[in-house]
């Protein structure tokens, strides 16, 4: 690539190919991006849906976001982008095993974006010329693409999809045997945190359930933070004859605390009835049974002051047991060294440790509630925070022990769902139609976020390699038992999906 260079005020360096705004990179180039381009115009919206073949809805930037100025979009052009010099030097430019400099942009910005912590942003009218130069990559590249980022099963898959029947296909396939999977690529470093500045305040949510205990430990936790949350809300949803009101004294603690007693039902209603009473510049969300190091609060605005963002993904690490303290997260962090310090764009939430700031949680109004009783609430705020303009990053320095207790928390409620007879008990999301003799798998509300953010057509993607993997996945002693179980499982799968239609026709609730 013969790329011209550019060197900004902040003395950044950066390459580009094309005829960029170059006030607008100077802009730029003291923000989050690594990599910018206009695709959007120069049609590669939504190019190379064949990624889909893979991920289907388990990837946030499978099909590119509408009507932002700025998201997140590995659909690099490679006649029109800019890169950071270090970055581009780091990932050692474009991979020479393609001939298509458009496969070659999408090996780029898809291994940048998902695998290496590059933040890789469409910016509307950096590049002014909307000239179309998109072009389908041949075959035997898209193969190659497969083969040199993912394992062989999904280059079968994919051949599978595309026309089992077809001689073509199978031609492409065989050629692009000479490539192998690429080794693992390493991650792009993180910035180091600059301090923080002015005094933002911050409002920390815990929803919890029979865990009074885990909860106090909590607030012990946030009264140890170097840079304390200005106030605490608190909504609890433990039965009456079960809670001690005693324990809650909010005068125990230097900061404003809220203890609510939640009459609802739902970790997404209790955060939203958290969110009318928060008044912070950022919302922490937190859960009950999580333990926190002391720069935990500082490190989230220390970070998205670095980056200049305004959401955030922290790191979440699993507890070995629900009684382990600091000490062995301590411990689990210096045995992950390294490994942990990744950043880049946010490519999932956690309601456990999550940074936004509060006034796109006002835009998104809270959480979406149709997600009570099941699975996915976390993800669907997460992408829609994106979706709505939010440059979602995945922070690594804001670490909490996650200790995962084996009683107590929302998802008491939530295991209903897997109890069939007369014992079980009504979840929200079966609205008027209680579920009686099928189970619906996936969980209804995971098939309601598949359906919600990525559209009919990713679902039906998936649906073919959630059954092709049921089938073909297993041992090939069970095939014969998984074929006689294959009628039943669709049944599941449709029982799934008509819930989620319902839900679907409701459309986003709050309350």
């Amino acid at each position: 690539m013969n790329l011209s260079e550019h060197i900004c005020p902040n003395g950044d360096v950066i390459l580009y190919a094309g005829t960029p705004d170059l006030a607008m990179l100077d802009a730029l180039a003291a923000g989050p991006g690594d990599v910018w381009h206009s695709s959007f115009e120069q049609g590669y919206k939504n190019a190379f849906m064949d990624i889909a073949y893979q991920t289907a809805i388990f990837f946030w930037y499978v099909k590119d976001f509408n009507g932002l100025d700025q998201c997140g979009s590995w659909r690099v052009n490679p006649f029109q982008f800019a890169v950071r010099k270090k970055v581009w030097e780091f990932m050692g430019g474009f991979d020479p095993d393609y001939q298509s400099p458009i496969a070659q942009a999408l090996h780029f910005g898809f291994n940048a974006l998902r695998n290496q912590g590059i933040v890789v942003l469409y910016t509307k009218g950096l590049f002014a010329d909307e000239t179309i130069t998109y072009e389908k990559i041949s075959r035997k590249e898209r193969y190659a693409f497969f083969r040199k980022n993912f394992k062989t099963q999904h280059s079968i898959y994919m051949l599978y999809r595309k026309g089992i029947v077809n001689p073509l296909e199978w031609l492409a396939f065989f050629k692009a045997r000479k490539f192998k999977m690429d080794a693992p690529k390493p991650i792009f470093p993180v910035k180091e945190l600059a301090p923080m500045t002015g005094q933002p305040t911050v409002s920390y949510i815990i929803p919890t359930m029979s865990r009074q205990d885990y909860t106090l430990q909590l607030l012990q936790d946030l009264v140890n933070q170097t840079y304390r949350p200005t106030q605490v809300v608190v909504v609890d949803a433990t039965p009456e004859d079960k809670r001690d009101a005693s324990l809650y004294n909010p005068g125990d603690y230097p900061f404003e605390v809220h203890f609510v007693w939640q009459t609802t039902k739902g970790s997404c209603r209790a955060r939203n009835e958290a969110i009318v009473l928060c008044t912070g510049d950022y919302i922490i969300f937190g859960d009950d049974d999580i333990r926190l190091r002391p720069d935990f609060v500082e490190n989230h605005i220390r970070f998205q002051q670095t980056y200049k963002v305004d959401g955030a993904n922290g790191l979440d690490i699993r507890a070995d047991h629900h009684t382990d303290g600091l000490d062995k997260l301590e411990e689990k962090i210096k045995a992950s060294g390294s490994k942990r310090i990744h950043s880049g764009l946010a490519q999932l939430m956690s309601n456990s440790n999550a940074c936004v700031k509060r006034e796109w949680v006002e835009k998104l109004v809270g959480n979406d509630i149709n997600y009570d009783g099941g699975y996915g609430e976390d993800n669907d705020f997460g992408l829609s925070c994106a979706k709505a303009g939010v440059i979602m990053m995945q922070n690594p320095y804001s670490v909490n022990l996650h200790l995962k207790p084996p009683a107590g928390g929302y998802r008491v409620w939530g295991m209903q769902a897997k109890i069939m007879g007369k014992k079980r008990k009504t979840q929200p999301w079966e609205l008027d139609t209680p579920v009686k003799w099928i189970r619906p798998v996936p969980s209804p509300t995971l098939m309601y976020y598949f359906h919600k953010h990525f559209g009919p057509d990713m679902v039906t993607e998936y649906r073919h390699k959630y059954f092709f993997t049921f089938l073909f996945k297993g041992a090939k002693s069970s095939l014969l038992l998984r074929i006689l179980r294959l009628p039943y499982r669709q049944l599941q799968f449709n029982k799934s999906k008509f819930y989620a239609k319902k839900l679907m026709a409701l459309g986003k609730r709050v309350k």
